[in-house]
C-alpha cells in the first residue's frame, strides 16, 4: 500500500514538472523566454527595504499618535483606525521610496485583479503587492500563471498594508528565471536530512536558518583574518598535493601526477610548508585552506575540511596561548555580539579568563590517578589494563597518558580550558619542556568537551627532529597508519635555522558549529561528504532495464543451530525492537566500534556500540530501521554505556567472515514490538 502511494506522488510530481515545461513552453513562443536575461538592475535587499522604510516613516510621521479607541464601538474602531491608516498612507505616498529588488517567490495569494507574493533573497523576505492596474493586463496575466520558486525582479515604491506589514507595490514585475522543479511543501519544507545535505541548494531556499548559518560562517573566517591582519600576520598559500603528507596524525589520500609519474598525496596539515616561510623570514604566517584525511564521517569529522594554521617567530606556547585566547573573545563579540554563549542548552564564557590545566593534573582531578608517579611503560600498561583501557602492545607511557585523558577528562571540558604539556611521545614536532624532557610545550584548547585548537612551541632542532621521525616511521613499520615519516626537505629547512616559534592550528568547521550552535559538522560545511547514490553517478547514462540480482549461496557456511532447547519463558523475555537510527559515529581510539544512537520510541534516545565498522561507515546507517533487543543490562565498552544489542546476521564466504544488520522496512515505527 505504502509503494502504491509513493508512486502515486511520483506521478503527481511528474505531472506538475510538465505542467511546468508547458508555461515554460508558452512564455518562450510568446517572446518572453526568461533564459534569455541576462543582468537585473538589484539596488536593494529586502532588510535594506525595511530599514530605509522604517527610517523614512520615523522622519514623516514624527510625532504622530495613534488615535486611541479604546471606548468606541467596533464599526466607530474601524473607522477612525482606517482614516488614520489612510492619512499616514497618504503623507508616506507623497514622498515615496522607489526600490528595485530580486529574489524567488515563495508564496503567491491572487485576489482577482490584485495578488500578494513574498519574495525571498538573502537577507530575508519582502511582500509584493501586484495589482493589474500597476503591471498591466499581460503582465498581471503571466503573474496569475506563475509558481512557487520562479525567482522575479520587482520595482516599486513601499509602503505599509493595513495589517502593519512593510511591502513593496509593484509598478514593474519581471521573470527573471522559471522554476522547473517542485519545492518541498511549505509548512513542512525539506527536513529528510540526507537529502537536506545532497541537494543543499533546496535546504537552502527553505530553510532561512541554514542560510543564516552559513552567512555566518562566513562572517567568522572575515573576522579572523581581520584579527590577524592586525597583530601583521601574512595569509600565504601552500601545496595541496605533496609527495609526504606531514604534519598530523592522520592517514592521507593518496593520487597520481599523470604528467610526472609520480605517486602523490593530499595533504593532511599545513604545518610544514609554514615552517618552512619561517625560515625563510616571513615572521608571521597564516593559512585557511581544506586538508584531507583518509578517516571516518560523524558529527564533528568530514574527510576533507577547513583548517586554519598560524606562525609566530620569537614567541612560544604562552604567547600562541594568549592570541588564541584574545581571538576567540574577538570571534565571539563580533560574530555573537556577546562573549557569553549557548551552544545545545549549555551556556560557555568566552569572556572570563581560560582555564589552564596540565594534561597529568586533569588526569589526576578527573581519574584520580597521578602519572607523574608512574615512571614505566609497563606500570602504565597495567594501570591501563586494570582500568579497562583497550591499548596496542606498542603504545608507550605517553599514548596511554592520552588515552587516559580521552577516557576521564574529555567530557568534563565544558568551559574554555587549556590543557597543557603532553607527553613527547605523541607530540613529534613540539619542543621538550626544559624542565621536564617526558613532556613538551604544547596546549590544546578544549570548549564544550571538544578540541578546538592545538598549538605548541615549535621544535626548530634539526638532530631532535631527526630523531623523532625516526621513531615515527618505526611506529609505522608496527602499523600505525597515523604515523609521519621522515621529511628531508623540511629536516634541511630547519637545519638552515628556525627562530624559536609558537604555532596554531584550528579546525574552521567544528568553530563553526560552536558559534551558530549547530549540532553537526555537516550542518556548517556547505557540501559535505556523502557515500554516492546510483542517480549521481549514472545521471547522464541511459537507464538499464533492471536484472534480477542473482545470489550465489554455494560458498556459504553458516554456524550449525543448537540442539540445546531454550524454554518459551526465558525467550519471551527478551524484548525485541524496531529502533530507527538518529546518529551514527565511530568511537573514538577503536577501530572496530560504532555508537548509535537510536530512537526506541520511548521519546528517550537509547545508545548501543556494535564492532561492525569492519562491515559499514556510519554515514550510511544513519535513517535505517534496525532490530535491537533492548532489555539487556547496560555494558561498559570504552568508557560508554551500551545498552542493548543490535541483531546481526554473520555467516563465512571462503574463508571470510560476512555480515549483515538486520534492517527492516522505514515504514515500521520506533519501538514496535517483534513477536
Amino acid at each position: 500500500m505504502a509503494e502504491q502511494n509513493n508512486k502515486g506522488k511520483d506521478q503527481d510530481l511528474n505531472k506538475l514538472q510538465m505542467v511546468r515545461r508547458e508555461k515554460l513552453a508558452d512564455l518562450q513562443a510568446a517572446g518572453k523566454d526568461p533564459f534569455v536575461i541576462t543582468k537585473y538592475d538589484v539596488q536593494q535587499h529586502s532588510a535594506d527595504v525595511k530599514e530605509m522604510y522604517t527610517a523614512h516613516e520615523a522622519e514623516l510621521l514624527a510625532g504622530r499618535q495613534t488615535p486611541s479607541v479604546e471606548d468606541l464601538e467596533e464599526a466607530e474602531k474601524r473607522e477612525v483606525l482606517n482614516n488614520d491608516y489612510n492619512e499616514r498612507r497618504a503623507i508616506m505616498d507623497a514622498s515615496p521610496i522607489n526600490v528595485s529588488f530580486a529574489g524567488r517567490m515563495m508564496f503567491k495569494r491572487v485576489m482577482g485583479k490584485a495578488s500578494f507574493c513574498n519574495i525571498a533573497d538573502l537577507k530575508g523576505r519582502m511582500q509584493a503587492y501586484i495589482s493589474r492596474d500597476a503591471i498591466g493586463d499581460d503582465a498581471y496575466a503571466d503573474f496569475k500563471k506563475s509558481d512557487i520558486g520562479d525567482i522575479f525582479g520587482i520595482k516599486g515604491f513601499i509602503f505599509r498594508t493595513k495589517t502593519g506589514e512593510i511591502s513593496v507595490h509593484a509598478e514593474e514585475i519581471t521573470l527573471l528565471s522559471k522554476s522547473l522543479q517542485v519545492l518541498p511543501e511549505k509548512f513542512h519544507g525539506i527536513t529528510d536530512t540526507d537529502m537536506r545535505y545532497r541537494q543543499r541548494y533546496v535546504d537552502l531556499i527553505m530553510n532561512p536558518e541554514v542560510k543564516d548559518t552559513f552567512v555566518k560562517r562566513s562572517q567568522i573566517i572575515k573576522e579572523i583574518r581581520k584579527f590577524l591582519d592586525g597583530r601583521d600576520f601574512m595569509e600565504v598559500e601552500t601545496p595541496t598535493l605533496v609527495s609526504n603528507a606531514g604534519g598530523a596524525a592522520a592517514r592521507p589520500f593518496e593520487t597520481h601526477y599523470n604528467a610526472l609519474d609520480e605517486d602523490v598525496k593530499l595533504r593532511i596539515s599545513l604545518e610544514l610548508y609554514l615552517k618552512r616561510l619561517i625560515v625563510g623570514g616571513l615572521e608571521r604566517v597564516y593559512e585557511i585552506g581544506r586538508v584531507y584525511r583518509n578517516e571516518g564521517v560523524d558529527t564533528r569529522h568530514n574527510p576533507e575540511f577547513t583548517l586554519m594554521e598560524l606562525y609566530q617567530a620569537y614567541t612560544d606556547y604562552e604567547g600562541m596561548m594568549e592570541l588564541t585566547e584574545s581571538m576567540f573573545r574577538h570571534l565571539a563579540k563580533t560574530v555573537c555580539g556577546t562573549t557569553e554563549i549557548t551552544y545545545n542548552g549549555t551556556k560557555i564564557d568566552l569572556g572570563k579568563p581560560f582555564r589552564r590545566l596540565t594534561m597529568n593534573d586533569a588526569i589526576k582531578e578527573y581519574a584520580g590517578v597521578d602519572f607523574d608517579t608512574i615512571k614505566t611503560d609497563e606500570e602504565a600498561k597495567a594501570l591501563a589494563k586494570e582500568r579497562g583501557i583497550e591499548f596496542e602492545e606498542r603504545h608507550t607511557k605517553g599514548d596511554i597518558i592520552n588515552l587516559f585523558f580521552e577516557e576521564y577528562c574529555e567530557e568534563n571540558l565544558i568551559q574554555p580550558t587549556f590543557i597543557m604539556d603532553h607527553p613527547l611521545a605523541i607530540s613529534p614536532l613540539t619542543k621538550k619542556k626544559p624542565s621536564d624532557p617526558e613532556k613538551v610545550e604544547r596546549f590544546e584548547l578544549f570548549i564544550n568537551t571538544w578540541e578546538m585548537c592545538n598549538a605548541y612551541s615549535e621544535l626548530n632542532d634539526p638532530i631532535d627532529q631527526r630523531e623523532r621521525f625516526a621513531q615515527q616511521d618505526k611506529n609505522a613499520e608496527n602499523g600505525d597508519e597515523e604515523a609521519q615519516h621522515t621529511d628531508e626537505d623540511f629536516l634541511n629547512a630547519l637545519a638552515v635555522g628556525m627562530p624559536p616559534t609558537g604555532g596554531m592550528g584550528m579546525g574552521i568547521d567544528r568553530l563553526v558549529m560552536l558559534l551558530t550552535n549547530s549540532q553537526t559538522i555537516r550542518d556548517v560545511i556547505a557540501f559535505p561528504t556523502m557515500k554516492p547514490v546510483g542517480a549521481s553517478k549514472s545521471a547522464n547514462k541511459p537507464v538499464a532495464e533492471p536484472k534480477e540480482e542473482k545470489i550465489d549461496f554455494s560458498k556459504v557456511e553458516v554456524e550449525p543451530l543448537f540442539k540445546d532447547f531454550v524454554d518459551f519463558d526465558t525467550f519471551s523475555k527478551s524484548d525485541f525492537r524496531a529502533v530507527k537510527v538518529k546518529e551514527c559515529t565511530v568511537v573514538p581510539k577503536s577501530k572496530k566500534l560504532l555508537q548509535f544512537t537510536l530512537d526506541d520510541g520511548t521519546g528517550t534516545d537509547r545508545t548501543i556500540l556494535s564492532g561492525i565498522h569492519a562491515y559499514y561507515e556510519p554515514e550510511e546507517l544513519v535513517g535505517k530501521t534496525l532490530i535491537a533487543i533492548t532489555n539487556l543490562p547496560p555494558r561498559a565498552m570504552m568508557g560508554i554505556d551500551s545498552c542493548g544489542m543490535l541483531l546481526s546476521a554473520v555467516h563465512e564466504e571462503e574463508g571470510e567472515e560476512k555480515l549483515h544488520l538486520l534492517m527492516v522496512d522505514n515504514h515500521i515505527p520506533a519501538g514496535a514490538k517483534l513477536y
